[in-house]
């Protein structure tokens, strides 16, 4: 019987991390655009906005490498896991 693989999918660690950064960042560039500016604080550069821009593609770049190398699973039988005897305990060198 040939064994199967799957993909990590949503569970993959890339996929939580984007997904995060991502929003973030959405709710930067939202603020940069759209939020009270008080550009004299930060040398009248929008710093919302360019951090959130930021933000956004580094999402992107993670969201990216998690599509085209997503990580494999191999997927055991569950007759095989079931057949194959448990290992004796670990024993002390000393």
């Amino acid at each position: 019987m040939p064994r199967t693989q799957h993909t990590a999918g949503a569970f993959d660690i890339r996929n939580i991390i984007g997904g995060l950064i991502g929003l973030y960042g959405i709710i930067l560039v939202l603020m940069g655009l759209f939020g009270d500016q008080e550009l004299a604080k930060t040398g009248d550069v929008n710093a919302n906005l360019w951090a959130g821009l930021a933000m956004v593609v580094i999402a992107a770049i993670f969201l990216g490498w998690a599509w085209l190398r997503p990580v494999r699973v191999p997927e055991e039988p569950t007759e095989q896991r079931a057949e194959q005897p448990e290992r004796p305990p670990a024993q002390d060198g000393g």
